[in-house]
This record gives structure tokens, C-alpha cells and sequence, in this order.
């Protein structure tokens, strides 16, 4: 592709006209002859030191700060082309929008704390409902109208998402879902995506080891309405969550149509909520008129979840009625509030992907109702990761549970005791179990009739990680094994 075509609204040199760029990438090891490096200045490593690798293995373009452009293009071959941008991430995830070009024709995005992963994969279901072939990308890979998943990053990095969204067009997926999370935003990963609605779910504590405050956190979360969704675009969002209000000031400040769901919206409005089966009745009143529809889903989060998901479907389209009756059948992601396994004592075992407090405090809320006994939670931290929320963490299952077991989550490169430590100070007399298969295997152990156990924090993972290593370990397998050994089924 051009180069000046790739690189429109950069300044280039004479030298760059008639150039052709073969691929783009952010990795040097990755570069294969005729491609662009982007070089981005990071926290701890300053890509521009990896030039000359890029250059040896073809590069015959390097993208990079405005600053460090002088200093390239001394150091570089004349051949090589050196090109500078105030924003070399934008300019980067912009290039890759125009190199791959096709996309979905319709593209919704969807940011939050919690729910992000819900609400994509919800709103897939509703496209896909209405006849629509729609895929979803986010936390559990990209999921296709067949079905198939791979991958797993929330935000893939521009060229891998921009490549994934024209095969997706290739193969005739019209709509798609995507989470934005705050890393993707912050390093402008979605610009470039062709959006028609954008979504908030909720924000809370998460990521404060990148994210100093968590003003700065929402500020992340904002790029998604206040830059990347353009004018005429539809902001969805529940006004009963906590920072709603700031989405809902930057979309007006805009001029941005906004469409607002849950018990204080005014465009799906939920009048009436009560449990059915393992289920909820919600009566939902619209310009349409009055619906009633039944919710295959526990938890007032996922009844949030479900109409935000609606919300981005209708804005993007969908009629009213068909966006509502999808609500009917929706599946749950996996790993979300999961139903894991019965026991033969007729207690029962649910997963949940809960590794931050205010998602373990809805997890555990939400399954209090059903629990007949007792209820019993399994929970962990990260290691490497904000370990101002651990004992938050250990409070949130205190709060709801009577039975606290705290074990190992990912511990990476930190002591796991010390982690544990820091968890079992906000929950007194939990019982600590530092094997993750062990402490699921007691709790499955002391379940009776109408007892509840909830295993949170990993949800769909099928890794462990300690130090550098990923041990292979689901939850789900856990359960299956700790049931099986029990002599349930």
C-alpha cells in the first residue's frame, strides 16, 4: 500500500512518494521486508532502540515520536524512511484502520469496569437474533456467528484488530461487539474503528497499577465517547450507575444522541423486576409500548448487562421488539455467574470471573437469593497487580459469604503467602487453602442441600500463571474433578 495513502496528515519526506508499505508492525521481530516499524516510546523500553533490528530484518519505514525523528534519521540508512507524529500510537492504529480498510458495516464498542465481556457477547446474541451474521471481540477471543472462539486479549493491538475486522467483513459479518478496555483506549488501539454506538457499563476499582488514580481511569474510559465515536453516533448507558453521569456530560457536550436503560432510563425503562426460576421476569416499558420478557440470567448486573446490550443493538438499528424478545434467549458468558456442577448432596457450584471487589460483591449478591443454605466463595488475588484491592477483595466475600476459602489466583512473580495475607486481612476466619484445586475440592466437600459455592477470579482462564510459567488449570475442571471425587455427578 502507498505510503502517502497510509500516512495521510503526517508530514513526509520528498523520498516517501511512490513507496510501497507491504505489512506494519510494533514488534521488530516481526518485521518482514517492506514494512513499516512503528517505534513507541513506553514506561520502561523506548522502541527506537529496536530500529536498527527492524531496519536489518527490511523495514523500509519507521513511524515514531516527533522528537526522536532527527536522531532516526541520522542513524538510519537514507533508504529508510523516518516519519514523526505528535501521537505515534493514533497515528499507528489509523494507519492500520487504512492498510486492512474493510470492516463490519456495523460496530458497536462497549467500555466499563464490569460487564464489558457480558455485553458483547449479549449483543452478538441479539444481532445475531435478528438475523443478523455478528461476531464479538473481546476478553474470550472472537467469537463467530458459528460459534468458534480464539484469541483472548480485551483489546487486541491495532494491527491484529484492524486484520481481524476485514477478515470478519470477508467472510460477511455485518455486526460486530467489541470491549474497549482502558489499555486499549489510553494507547488508542480502537482509533481507526468505524463506530455506530458506544456503551458504559459501570466503573469501579481495577487496573490501578497502570492508571494512577482512578480519575485517570475514567478519563481512559472517556476517549471512547468524547474521540473515537463520531458525530451521529448513539451513547448507551445505564444513568443508575455510578460515573454515568460523565458519559452521559461529555455525549451532551457533543451533541451525541444518548439512549439511557435500567430504572432511571427513560428509553428502556425497567419497571419491574422479579425472580423466575433460575431466571427474572423484567417489565420494560418503551416508546414501543410495554414488554415483559423473561431474563435466562441471575443477578440485577446482568439485568443491567442485558438492557445495555439491548440498547447498543436498538441504537445500532435493531428494532425495538426483536432487540427486547432476544433478551429470552441469551446465554451467558462463559465463566460468568456459570453453573459449574451439581453435587449428589444437592448443593451447587458456580464460576464467576469476580477478580475485582465491586464484581465480587455483584457475584455474590446476586447468588445470596438462591442459596436455600449456606454460601460458601472460593476466592484470590493477582500478583503484579493493584494490591491496594486484596483486602477489598477478602471484605467483598466476607460481606456476603458464610464460608471464605482463600487460595492462589495468578501470583505471577510475587510470594502467593503474601498475597493470601493481604486477602484473609479483610476477611477474619476465612480459611486459607493456597492450592487452588485443593481449596476448590474442600468447598465442593462441605456442600449440602441448597448450599451454594461460588468459585471466583478466573472464570473462563484455562492458565495458571506462577513466576513465568502458565500451569495449565481451569476451574471448570476443578469442579468436575472435586465433584467427581466426591462420588457426585
Amino acid at each position: 500500500m502507498d505510503l502517502e495513502y497510509l500516512a495521510t496528515g503526517l508530514e513526509l519526506p520528498d523520498a516517501a512518494k511512490g513507496l510501497n508499505i507491504g505489512g506494519l508492525t510494533a514488534d521488530s521481530r516481526k518485521v518482514q521486508p517492506g514494512f513499516l516499524f512503528a517505534a513507541f516510546k513506553g514506561a520502561s523500553v523506548d522502541g527506537t532502540q529496536f530500529a536498527p533490528n527492524a531496519v536489518a530484518a527490511g523495514a523500509v519505514a519507521i513511524l515514531c515520536a516527533d522528537e526522536q525523528v532527527a536522531a532516526l534519521r541520522s542513524s538510519c540508512p537514507q533508504n529508510v524512511i523516518v516519519i514523526g507524529a505528535s501521537e505515534p500510537r493514533r497515528a499507528f492504529a489509523r494507519m492500520a484502520a487504512r492498510f486492512f480498510g474493510a470492516q463490519p458495516d456495523t460496530v458497536v464498542a462497549v467500555t466499563g469496569t464490569s460487564g464489558k465481556t457480558s455485553v458483547a457477547h449479549f449483543t452478538r446474541q441479539i444481532f445475531q437474533f435478528a438475523g443478523h451474521p455478528a461476531a464479538s471481540l473481546g476478553t474470550l477471543g472472537t467469537i463467530r456467528p458459528d460459534g468458534e472462539s480464539y484469541g483472548g486479549l480485551t483489546t487486541p493491538d491495532p494491527v491484529a484488530l484492524h486484520k481481524e475486522l476485514a477478515e470478519l467483513e470477508a467472510e460477511g459479518v455485518n455486526h460486530a461487539a467489541i470491549e474497549a478496555s482502558s489499555h486499549g483506549l489510553d494507547q488508542f488501539r480502537l482509533d481507526g474503528v468505524r463506530l455506530t454506538a458506544a456503551a458504559f457499563t459501570n466503573l469501579g476499582r481495577d487496573h490501578m497499577d497502570y492508571h494512577p488514580t482512578i480519575e485517570d481511569y475514567l478519563r481512559a474510559k472517556l476517549r471512547l465517547f468524547a474521540e473515537l465515536l463520531p458525530a451521529g453516533g448513539t451513547v448507551v448507558v445505564d444513568p443508575g450507575e455510578k460515573y454515568a453521569d460523565r458519559v452521559v456530560a461529555v455525549a451532551r457536550e457533543r451533541h451525541l444522541t444518548v439512549f439511557t436503560v435500567g430504572e432511571t432510563g427513560k428509553d428502556l425503562t425497567l419497571t419491574g423486576l422479579k425472580p423466575a426460576g433460575v431466571g427474572q421476569q423484567l417489565t420494560l416499558q418503551t416508546a414501543r409500548g410495554e414488554y415483559q420478557v423473561t431474563l435466562p440470567l441471575i443477578g440485577r448486573f446482568q439485568v443491567s448487562n442485558a438492557l445495555i446490550a439491548s440498547g447498543l443493538a436498538i441504537a445500532a438499528g435493531i428494532d425495538t421488539g426483536t432487540a427486547v424478545r432476544a433478551l429470552e434467549n441469551l446465554k451467558g458468558a462463559p465463566g460468568r455467574l456459570e453453573l459449574a456442577g451439581r453435587t449428589r448432596t444437592g448443593g451447587m457450584v458456580f464460576i464467576d470471573y469476580a477478580h475485582k471487589p465491586d464484581a465480587l460483591d455483584n457475584a455474590l449478591a446476586a447468588l445470596r437469593p438462591f442459596a436455600e443454605g449456606k454460601l460458601a466463595v472460593v476466592v484470590g488475588a493477582g500478583g503484579d497487580r493493584d494490591p491496594g484491592k486484596r483486602e477489598l477483595m477478602g471484605a467483598a466475600a466476607a460481606r456476603h459469604a458464610d464460608l471464605v476459602i482463600v487460595t492462589d489466583d495468578n501470583p505471577r512473580s510475587e510470594d502467593p503467602a503474601l498475597i493470601r495475607k493481604a486477602v484473609l486481612s479483610g476477611a477474619p476466619g476465612a480459611l486459607e487453602i493456597g492450592d487452588r484445586f485443593e481449596a476448590i475440592a474442600e468447598g465442593v466437600r462441605r456442600l449440602n442441600s441448597g448450599d451454594i459455592l461460588c468459585v471466583a477470579g478466573k472464570g473462563h482462564e484455562t492458565g495458571q500463571i506462577v513466576g513465568d510459567t502458565v500451569i495449565p488449570f481451569s476451574d471448570h475442571e476443578a469442579v468436575r474433578r472435586a465433584i467427581s471425587l466426591e462420588g457426585n455427578t
